[in-house]
């Protein structure tokens, strides 16, 4: 770069001391006025101090503190920024150097400088600039030496700061969107542009929000556009002829329709042949976006935890061991109550069952529980397996129900359907872009290149349409774009790895001097977060899928509904177990009724032949009784005929000693009502009354017995 055809022009720190030695022949340098001049530079620093310190004290000054005693206190002077102020402030107009003023930063903004040519190893004077002056007054311009000698300066160009920028529309980068009536954008933050047919738009996004981010720090300014045939850009052939030649944007940047692409332009080695790109912006890869297979919860989600044989063991070992609890406790001798001792007996085959149950659901035994030492044995090793059992099936229920997540349809680049193309499971990418190149330059991809060839679509957004109609199964594109649409759209989700990684740059033209700048003021925007701010903004904010992948999921009705499905069948079963209950209790009672009345029949049918035996007994009796008696008046009246006392004397005599009661029955022998017949025998009231009347009668006759 010392050679002809460059220009080198360095300030006076280049040319001082030893530095001057190894400047290039042909160099300019400005130095400034009375620069070497020490006791100037000391006189009119003196002055400012002075003119500064003599500010400080008409104003601010005898209200402040003074300044420290010595440079190395660690005690800052509170009113040091006040001095320095006025220091700054201070103006003078006839220095030994010139006029001295300071700009807000403390430089000089009057300074008068000379322009200096190194010939020969000396630096000459060419020519000079004042204060105040815009041109810069060269004295003697054809005696310049240029580096390489040349007496001619070197052929240069102007380097413009006003850009053509060519973009594309691509979410979330580059919103498009129509103007309001007036003409203005309903965005703060949008821009003005153009697209292929001269129409206004409004355009905002990632990449509009860092072109003027870069604008303002790098000072130029610019004009937006679309890009003519919304291709990111290929270098194709021409109606089939031999020329090639490149579209889309870089093919507005290479034909100088555009000075600078800001877009989401993926950096590859076909594209730095003809463009500068700057350092990346965006760091990404390729990834594979499809729809997100629908959720396979079912009903029987409760019981997935354990397959179909263990909970077949586990339901028989439940009753297995109620039968044994029930056994042990039937046949323990300590199982019954002793004597005198209100405690219940060893449980039956049911409170088994029941102890059984609840100690596998952990819920209240009540009673029912085991009383022998043996069957207890065998409840605290039921409770250790049931304890096992439902913290297994816990663990394993949770498992499923949260963190499970659906499987994709393919597994990534390297799935089977993917490097194995065919017409069952179709996928596509865009035309003429950055991603359809890179399967095209892989030779082990070249047969995925064949398959999308003629299944490419114009724009991501058809593609992304094509996958939600099911058109296609899978859409392989950008990371940083898939995601933003899986982010947008629960129903897409993006699967495997990501492969090709590259990044996203500004693209400039060819050799562009602006190329390094952009980069620097890149890599300073990655320093400072300024990337990590627009990301936020345009591309995290859009997340409405509230749950990410590497999430647990939220519970949906689906996951649950077996167990509600079987609250809502034990519901039934046991509306069904209370009618089959209802039915057995009825028809227990009606055969209890049934048994009652024939119970009483019979009773009333023993007690009726039972009265009827006991009448027909004392009917004989009395009989019996009469003929005795008649016996004894005939024999009495013998007697008497023969002078012995008759039995009417007898009797009169007996009355005296006969207790009263027995003679009030006697005296009743003649209210005593006949015998029932057969037609009244069954007649209730009659019944009664005929026991009541006869009962005195028996006892008569017992008495008379007695006596």
């Amino acid at each position: 770069m010392t050679r002809a055809g460059y220009a080198w022009i360095v300030t006076e720190q280049s040319i001082t001391g030893n530095a001057l030695q190894f400047a290039p022949e042909g160099l300019l340098a400005i130095k400034l006025h009375g620069g070497t001049n020490t006791s100037a530079h000391i006189s009119d620093a003196l002055k400012v101090v002075a003119k500064g310190y003599h500010s400080y004290l008409q104003t601010d000054g005898p209200t402040n503190s003074g300044p420290p005693q010595h440079c190395r206190t660690d005690v800052p002077w509170e009113s040091g920024h006040i001095f320095y102020k006025n220091m700054v402030e201070a103006i003078i107009p006839h220095g030994s150097i010139g006029r001295i003023e300071f700009d807000s930063s403390g430089d000089m903004i009057a300074a008068d400088y000379k322009i200096e040519n190194l010939q020969n190893g000396n630096l000459v004077q060419i020519g000079s600039w004042m204060a105040g002056s815009d041109p810069v007054d060269i004295h003697k311009p054809n005696s310049i030496v240029w580096p390489g000698g040349a007496r001619t300066p070197p052929v240069g160009f102007e380097i413009s700061n006003h850009f053509r920028v060519v973009s594309i529309k691509s979410h979330p980068f580059t919103y498009v969107d129509p103007t309001l009536d007036d003409g203005s954008c309903l965005e703060d933050d949008a821009l003005e542009c153009t697209d292929h047919e001269g129409n206004a738009k409004c355009c905002s996004g990632f990449c509009m929000d860092l072109l003027v981010k870069l604008s303002t720090k790098l000072n130029f300014t610019f004009e937006v556009h679309l890009v003519t045939d919304e291709n990111y850009g290929a270098y194709e052939r021409i109606n089939g002829t031999n020329k090639k030649t490149w579209t889309g944007l870089i093919g507005e940047l290479v034909n100088e329709r555009a000075d600078m692409i800001v877009a989401p332009l993926t950096i590859n080695q076909e594209r730095t042949k003809v463009m500068d790109f700057s350092k990346p912006y965006k760091y990404q890869g390729l990834a594979i976006l499809i729809k997100r297979p629908i959720n396979t919860n079912n009903l029987s989600q409760v019981v997935r935890p354990f397959e179909t044989k263990l909970w077949i063991v586990i339901f028989a070992s439940i009753h297995l061991v109620a039968v044994i609890l029930y056994l042990l406790d039937r046949f323990s001798p300590f199982s019954r109550p002793k004597r005198n001792q209100d405690e219940p007996d060893s449980c039956n085959i049911s409170q088994a069952v029941w102890f059984t149950w609840s100690v596998m659901f952990n819920s209240g035994v009540g009673e029912g529980t085991p009383r022998s030492f043996a069957a207890r044995v065998l409840g605290v090793v039921w409770a250790g397996f049931a304890m096992i059992i439902v913290a297994s099936y816990t663990a394993n229920l949770a498992a499923y129900l949260v963190l499970d997540k659906p499987k994709g349809g393919i597994m990534g680049i390297n799935d089977a359907r993917i490097r194995n193309p065919s017409a069952s499971f179709k996928y596509a990418t865009v035309q003429r872009s950055s991603v359809e190149t890179y399967f095209k330059r892989q030779v082990e991809l070249s047969s995925m290149y064949l398959f999308m060839k003629d299944r490419n679509y114009k724009n991501a957004q058809d593609a992304i349409d094509a996958l939600k109609r099911d058109e296609i199964q899978a859409f392989i594109w950008d990371s940083a774009m898939l995601d933003y649409e899986a982010a947008r759209d629960c129903s897409l989700v993006t699967v495997g790895e990501l492969f090709g990684r590259s990044g996203f740059g500004i693209g400039l033209r060819f050799n562009s001097p602006w190329t390094y700048k952009m980069s620097l003021k890149i890599l300073n925007f990655h320093e400072n977060g300024v990337m990590e701010e627009l990301d936020s903004k345009w591309i995290r904010r859009q997340n409405i899928c509230s749950r990410s992948d590497d999430q647990p999921r939220t519970l949906e009705m689906s996951s649950m509904g077996g167990v509600f499905i079987l609250v809502a069948g034990g519901l039934v079963f046991s509306c069904f177990c209370i009618w089959v209950e209802i039915l057995y209790k009825r028809k227990q009672d009606a055969k209890k009724r049934q048994l009652d009345l024939a119970r009483v029949a019979v009773e009333n049918w023993r007690s009726t032949v039972k009265v009827r035996l006991n009448f027909q007994a004392k009917l004989q009796e009395r009989r019996r009784a009469g003929k005795m008696l008649n016996q004894v008046s005939q024999s009495s009246a013998a007697e008497k005929h023969n002078g012995v006392q008759g039995p009417a004397a007898l009797e009169k005599e007996m009355d005296g000693t006969m207790p009263a009661c027995l003679l009030s029955r006697r005296s009743q022998r003649s209210k005593l009502p006949p015998p029932p017949t057969a037609a009244s025998r069954w007649n209730s009231a009659g019944h009664s009354a005929a026991m009541q009347a006869r009962q005195p009668l028996y006892g008569e006759f017992e008495l008379k017995e007695r006596v």
